[in-house]
């Protein structure tokens, strides 16, 4: 369903609720097809393994959450970068000061990923 129905609305709902909740469940799962998506040259596989945590509140996996931005952070799409900032601002109600300083550090964000990041912060 994330290649045959791929938009936003589909992506994200898949990604966050069901995705999110079997990766929660099993990592080994998780990391198979994490390490599968991102070698894909597909978008919408890439944006589930930037979103699939944003339900998992304080137990988000942020140093995972870190490498796979670092992965993509130089796709130019919007989507991606959108992702990117969302997933980011989600991790920063629970992780305020981690998520600043990452944001910080990776001055090569794009702009839409660092306003969407910080969007409550500013």
């Amino acid at each position: 369903m994330l290649i045959a129905k791929s938009w936003w609305d589909s992506v994200d709902m898949l990604a966050s609720h069901m995705i999110g909740y079997l990766f929660k469940a099993d990592k080994d799962l998780r990391n198979k097809w994490i390490q599968k998506w991102m070698a894909s040259d597909n978008m919408w596989l890439q944006r589930t393994c930037l979103i699939f945590q944003l339900k998992y509140a304080s137990e988000i996996d942020l140093d995972l959450l870190k490498a796979l931005i670092l992965e993509l952070k130089s796709i130019n799409q919007f989507f991606i970068q959108k992702a990117i900032g969302w997933s980011l601002r989600q991790s920063a109600r629970f992780y305020p000061e981690e998520v600043q300083e990452f944001v910080e550090e990776n001055e090569d964000l794009s702009g839409l990923a660092k306003r969407e990041a910080l969007k409550h912060f500013l």
